[in-house]
């Protein structure tokens, strides 16, 4: 193996790498940042509900801006507000001097990240957002710092230390801001009453989306797709409709096309087992499974899965309320639509 692929063997002229010191530099991080996580909970406060009240009233948007590691964190937050019902995007605040301003209009609430409360990209930027009547809120590590003095709102995030030995590189005062962020966007979510439906509608590609949208019609086999004999048909004429439909079952149903019951590849081979067995001559009715498990169409996919899961079955037959066949699926159309 090279030794520069090798994680614990230094690159020539390095000084050999410990793991115990690895693993005990990890561990103080988690140790430093999680009192600084304790500490923060202590400050949410009446400021903390005041932001909270502001992005609430707001007919706007909330606008979140930093420089930086803090500019980072702020277009993260803005995503997660975004996500979970609180509308909201991030403007670089050395972008907004050259234009970008005009994507803030007087209705938005500006969520402005600054550990120190002194960048001059965002303080550049406050005197145009207070002449247009923007409510600011800082988010700093200062509450004697130029931004959290001008703000209408100042979110204290001060850390006692980084994490960073050389107390140089923003890691604990980052986690901090982006707690803050997280407590905001959650408490947001609770007030306004948002549910994992409308999770889903606004994360339509992803897998929780479709687990939560998609519905048993959108995937089943509807019309000349549904596999269905007669109650009167043989096994071998079950067999045919089964090897045509490809979903290792077929319906049995009555005149009226409502279900009687499921034939399944399972239930063929147990006929077959049967010595005295005349798979042409035999009705499919004596053979089937008597109980089969339904679900109606508007029922989310994912409740089929489960139903699948539970029963260990791999097909289902979908019913309207007077339990008429309207369609059929089985674990490949699920497998296919992403919902398990």
């Amino acid at each position: 193996m090279n030794a520069h692929l090798h994680p614990l063997v230094p690159p020539a002229g390095g000084t050999e790498i410990h793991p115990a010191r690895l693993i005990a530099a990890a561990q103080s991080v988690f140790d430093n940042e999680a009192r600084a996580l304790l500490t923060l909970r202590a400050r949410v406060d009446g400021a903390f509900v005041a932001a909270c009240r502001a992005m609430l009233a707001s007919h706007g948007r909330v606008v979140t801006t930093g420089m930086g590691k803090s500019g980072h964190i702020a277009s993260k937050i803005a995503a997660t507000l975004a996500s979970t019902g609180t509308p909201a995007f991030f403007v670089h605040p050395g972008e907004a001097s050259h234009g970008d301003l005009g994507m803030i209009t007087e209705h938005d609430v500006v969520l402005a990240l600054s550990y120190s409360g002194e960048s001059d990209e965002v303080l550049t930027i406050v005197p145009v957002l207070r002449r247009q009547g923007n409510t600011l809120i800082a988010m700093t590590g200062r509450a004697e710092s130029t931004l959290a003095r001008l703000s209408d709102i100042h979110l204290d995030v001060a850390v006692e230390e980084e994490a960073c030995p050389l107390g140089l590189a923003p890691t604990t005062s980052t986690t901090a801001s982006l707690a803050m962020g997280d407590a905001l966007a959650v408490s947001l979510l609770e007030a306004r009453g948002f549910t994992s439906d409308d999770f889903a509608r606004s994360h339509p590609a992803g897998s929780l989306g479709r687990r939560l949208l998609l519905r048993i019609a959108d995937v089943m086999h509807a019309g000349a797709e549904i596999p269905r004999v007669a109650g009167d048909a043989t096994i071998s004429q079950a067999v045919v409709e089964m090897s045509q439909k490809r979903l290792g079952m077929t319906a049995v149903v009555d005149a009226d096309n409502r279900l009687l019951g499921v034939f399944t590849d399972g239930d063929l081979r147990r006929a077959m087992d049967d010595p005295n067995a005349d798979l042409r001559a035999t009705p499919v009715a004596t053979v089937m499974g008597r109980a089969p498990k339904s679900l109606p169409p508007d029922r989310l996919a994912v409740e089929a899965a489960r139903m699948m899961e539970d029963h260990k079955i791999s097909a289902v037959v979908v019913v309207d309320e007077e339990q008429r066949v309207v369609g059929a699926l089985n674990i490949h159309d699920l497998l296919r639509a992403r919902v398990v």
